[in-house]
């Protein structure tokens, strides 16, 4: 009898939404609400009363089969705000895993619209550090996942999961199957990583230069030893005294070869400025070989100063990114640092080390870089330094004289906080601008 009425209580239990879930975790795919008010623990939020949007449980769209949390704009352009659920018994400095599907209609620009964060609380119920961004998405079956892990401040002692709408008048968006779990910490990612100061003087041609470089890669970067290893920009011709058309060539190609060899040799991936010839067109272009010395990607340079567009150099018209074995990667070169866009459109692709074969330029606008997107840079220069920068702006390996490599092992995983702002990196995604136009 006894084991019946414990099996009855957790029955009961897991068929009340959000109840099922150990303490300082919940787990919720079913709302239901009852003259109009709110599903059990949640509640509307606004910051004025006058720019609340409507929120409303909603059977139109659900993923449970019982409803879902909805919020419309209900044609009010300065409307902001949604729903809010506390979940207590935090425990600081631990992980958590936060996960929730939307479905929207009639908004803009979802990740500036559509807005999901956890505000961690302390046990007065007071702001504890600041709340974390969720910025991860990915498309299942006409609803969007946001995803965010994430430790708890260490005076946290509860979270407010919110689910917000911004000013979006004719938007409506749908939330359904939210959790809050307790995952373990994540551990570091390291990468290895290595760029080379050279300059090749009076070399005659550019398989010359090239062996120059690879040269130095043999001499300094113990093979097993590094992850990446970056080299300056127009490697075909520096040091040839030739023109880019002389130089250039097709991608594959002999270049591309004697650095695929090199990769290979090392275990390494290696990146490279070389000039690409495609039908009439010559492109500033950066090479990525992988570890088995195939092509892993390559990127045309966006931004040509007039020098190198008066020598007949095309510009390209993408910024890619690149998936490796340790995370992803984008490349910028040279004159590209002058300019805010491409480091932006890398991380807002999900670019986290940003490679940048370079013959010179602004440090303080290459600094600035790094901080604004809060992403790691890898130059490797001319008149530029051959240095490898963290997201706050450290150079954390510098190799100030030819022939030597700048080397250092970075981590992927740490979190760099602002003591005033928290999680840049996230916020940076979801509070970006993009929407605004920008006219000449």
């Amino acid at each position: 009898m006894r084991l019946a009425l414990i099996c009855l209580f957790v029955s009961i239990l897991a068929a009340v939404p959000g109840l099922a879930a150990a303490p300082g975790e919940l787990a919720q795919s079913s709302f239901e609400a009852e003259a109009g008010a709110s599903p059990a623990g949640w509640q509307s939020w606004a910051a004025r009363a006058e720019i609340a949007p409507k929120t409303f449980v909603s059977q139109e769209h659900d993923r449970g089969g019982a409803g879902a949390l909805a919020i419309a704009g209900d044609g009010n352009p300065a409307a902001y705000g949604g729903w809010q659920r506390r979940v207590e018994s935090i425990e600081p400095g631990h992980w958590y895993r936060f996960v929730a599907y939307y479905r929207a209609e009639g908004v803009a620009d979802e990740n500036l619209q559509v807005l999901s964060r956890l505000d961690w609380r302390k046990a007065s119920g007071k702001r504890a550090g600041h709340p974390d961004y969720v910025h991860a998405v990915t498309s299942e079956g006409g609803w969007k996942r946001v995803s965010l892990e994430a430790p708890a401040p260490e005076d946290a002692a509860a979270v407010d999961i919110q689910l917000f709408l911004s000013n979006a008048p004719q938007g409506r968006v749908w939330w359904d199957e939210i959790s809050l779990s307790r995952i373990d910490a994540p551990g570091p990612r390291l990468v290895r990583v290595a760029a080379v100061n050279l300059r090749p003087r009076n070399t005659g041609g550019p398989e010359q230069s090239v062996q120059r470089f690879l040269d130095v890669v043999e001499q300094r970067v113990a093979a097993g030893d590094t992850d990446i290893i970056v080299l300056p920009e127009g490697i075909t011709v520096v040091g040839t005294g030739k023109k880019y058309a002389d130089v250039a060539e097709t991608i594959p190609g002999p270049t591309t070869a004697a650095l695929g060899k090199m990769a290979r040799r090392k275990n390494a991936y290696i990146s490279a400025g070389i000039y690409e010839r495609d039908g009439v067109a010559i492109y500033n272009t950066a090479v990525l070989m992988d570890r088995e010395g195939k092509l892993a990607g390559k990127y045309r340079k966006v931004y040509l100063p007039r020098e190198e567009i008066e020598g007949g150099i095309t510009p390209g018209n993408d910024y890619p990114v690149f998936q490796t074995d340790f995370g992803k990667v984008g490349m910028m070169i040279c004159w590209d640092i002058q300019y805010a866009d491409p480091a932006r459109a890398l991380a807002l692709r999900g670019a986290e080390l940003i490679l940048t074969p370079i013959w010179g330029g602004n440090e303080t606008l290459g600094k600035a870089r790094a901080i604004e997107n809060r992403v790691f840079i890898v130059s490797s220069g001319y008149d530029y330094p051959t240095q490898i920068m963290d997201p706050d702006g450290k150079i954390l390996a510098l190799a100030k004289d030819e022939g030597t490599v700048a080397f250092t092992t970075i981590d992927l995983n740490r979190r760099y906080l602002e003591p005033w702002l928290g999680d840049m990196r996230g916020r940076f995604m979801k509070e970006l601008r993009l929407d605004v136009p920008v006219r000449r």
